[in-house]
């Protein structure tokens, strides 16, 4: 008997491509022994040519060639950007061929369309990848915890930011960092994906999602990056046993959705809190299982690869059953509660020359440039109207995480 293989096309050579075709290369023996055939690299799409790479002869232009070819039974887009990834994979699923990608922007935006001709053509739609990079979170949420309901997920979803913020804490100034993580290739030319918060937010999407069938518009989600984060801020987190995140969350006010991205204090006790440098981690809470934190590298050629090729291990060991296909639908306005109507703990921070009123504080601190009181869980309303009733506004507010 013959040995079965899974064909594949890669779509994108770039970072994640060339460590995709790496991982399939070199763990070979790992593929065979957990699928029981081989993993083969039919085509790999780019505009550029490769002349001194091992699979030169196997770089294509014209994406017709692996859409056309029948022996081409899975396609995974690493293209990045909506477009033509959008349409290269809407091709690939109605063509009958399992897509794997690491696109969360294409899987945001177009999961509950995509999902839908995944499951009407037979074929599977998986992107483990696309959150938390070789972090596995994703298919646990499907199919480990299941049988439990999510009360909550917050997570620190992107390595750049995690990464700036870590770095103020030793006192330089966002700007300085920022410009250290480009030099270091963290952060991209315009890191307007990442520090102004739209790629933690396609990621939450994506997480609640999975936790609850319904899609968010990540267009319409209230985000807040961390441009405006200053040293003055990181030191009054640290006077009230804090570290500043980029958080994105999930939960609910009744049985609506309340999602968001936005920079928070995490207190010392929080699983969250020690998550440093380019890491990320995913805490999700369930009614039956309790707090579960997931943990590692959130980005980086070998570990994102390493997830992209888990998602074709399990194509290759689990047909299309249309029993357990997944489906999402898109979440609706009523099934959305209003923005800030969650009630969330809140630091206020003010000018050293204002006085704070002290009334219902949780705690106070003074660290001589900034005064700041933190007030129990309120909606941004309430937020606003004890704001309304001082003698001075505060120049920086953060959301305190619940432990």
């Amino acid at each position: 008997m013959s040995e079965k293989s899974l064909k594949v096309a890669l779509l994108g050579f770039g970072v994640v491509g060339s460590g995709t075709a790496e991982v399939i290369t070199e763990n070979q023996d790992r593929i065979r022994l957990a699928t029981g055939g081989a993993m083969e690299i039919r085509y790999i799409l780019d505009l550029r040519d490769f002349p001194d790479s091992p699979f030169a002869d196997r770089i294509v232009h014209d994406y017709n060639i692996i859409l056309n070819d029948p022996e081409v039974d899975a396609v995974v887009e690493m293209m990045g950007g909506s477009h033509p990834a959008y349409e290269f994979t809407k091709s690939a699923l109605m063509a009958g061929k399992h897509v794997v990608t690491s696109n969360k922007e294409v899987v945001a935006n177009f999961g509950t369309e995509l999902l839908s001709i995944a499951a009407e053509h037979g074929v599977r739609y998986l992107f483990e990848a696309s959150v938390g990079g070789g972090i596995p979170v994703l298919r646990p949420l499907a199919q480990d915890m299941a049988a439990n309901r999510v009360r909550a997920v917050n997570g620190i979803l992107n390595g750049t930011t995690n990464y700036i913020l870590t770095a103020m804490k030793s006192g330089a100034s966002f700007d300085e960092v920022l410009a250290r993580a480009q030099e270091l290739g963290y952060a991209e030319r315009n890191p307007s994906a990442d520090v102004d918060g739209p790629d933690a937010a396609r990621k939450i999407v994506i997480l609640t999602a999975m936790s609850t069938g319904l899609r968010v518009d990540p267009n319409t989600i209230p985000m807040e990056g961390i441009r405006n984060i200053k040293n003055e801020d990181v030191a009054v987190a640290e006077s009230c046993g804090c570290a500043i995140k980029l958080i994105g969350h999930m939960g609910f006010v009744e049985d609506k959705l309340s999602v968001w991205v936005a920079p928070c204090f995490v207190p010392e006790a929080h699983p969250l809190n020690h998550i440093d440098d380019v890491f990320n981690g995913v805490l999700i809470d369930t009614d039956m299982l309790g707090q579960t934190l997931f943990y590692g590298r959130g980005a980086g050629k070998l570990p994102t690869a390493g997830a992209v090729v888990s998602d074709l291990t399990d194509i290759a060991t689990h047909p299309y059953d249309a029993d357990t296909a997944m489906r999402w639908v898109d979440a609706t306005p009523d099934q959305i509660a209003p923005a800030g109507a969650e009630k969330l703990s809140v630091c206020l921070i003010y000018d050293k020359g204002a006085e704070p009123s002290q009334d219902g504080a949780l705690q106070y601190v003074d660290t001589g440039d900034r005064k700041a009181v933190i007030l129990p869980p309120m909606t941004t309303d309430e937020i606003e109207a004890t704001v309304a009733k001082g003698a001075a506004r505060p120049v920086a507010q953060y959301r305190v995480l619940p432990l």
